[in-house]
């Protein structure tokens, strides 16, 4: 499981609107990865608006945000164009950095137990260290925590 301090585990991914999202890439620059269960559901559409209205000053601070979930593109493509969703959406079908992060867990609803996406966030600065973790996130709170420890970084 990641803690504060960890090295991000590297990754490449299949994004939202033909992009692709690459650790490597992100080399330099602080980041947000954000880990969502599933699109266009009613939590993780509140989570991922709040995000977009928060995308202007999370720019500001250099900030990128990526959104992940076990989604496959296509659904989430038509998530990020329904709530119009500039960010990439990340599918990790997979869920191999879910796993690395410690966010594919078993969850239990109704009496079903299940696996799936923990809601979780993780900001990594421009050195690929995580320096904030937010598990179990309240969507509805979700940017404005992001936005104040991205202007600690």
């Amino acid at each position: 499981m990641i803690e504060i301090g960890d090295k991000a585990p590297s990754f490449h991914l299949e994004a939202s609107r033909g992009r692709t999202v690459d650790g490597a890439e992100l080399q330099g620059r602080p980041y947000l990865l954000y880990f969502y269960p599933k699109a266009d559901t009613p939590g993780c559409t509140t989570q991922a608006c709040g995000i977009q209205e928060a995308l202007p000053q999370l720019q500001k601070l250099d900030l990128t945000v990526i959104g992940v979930s076990p989604d496959p593109v296509d659904k989430i493509d038509a998530f990020a164009d329904k709530f119009t969703l500039s960010f990439p959406l990340a599918s990790d079908l997979e869920h191999k950095l879910a796993d690395q992060y410690g966010v594919w867990v078993e969850k239990t609803n109704y009496g079903k137990t299940y696996f799936g996406i923990e809601r979780s966030s993780f900001l990594i600065d421009a050195n690929g260290i995580v320096r904030a973790i937010w598990r179990k996130v309240k969507p509805a709170e979700h940017a404005a925590l992001v936005a104040e420890a991205a202007a600690q970084l």
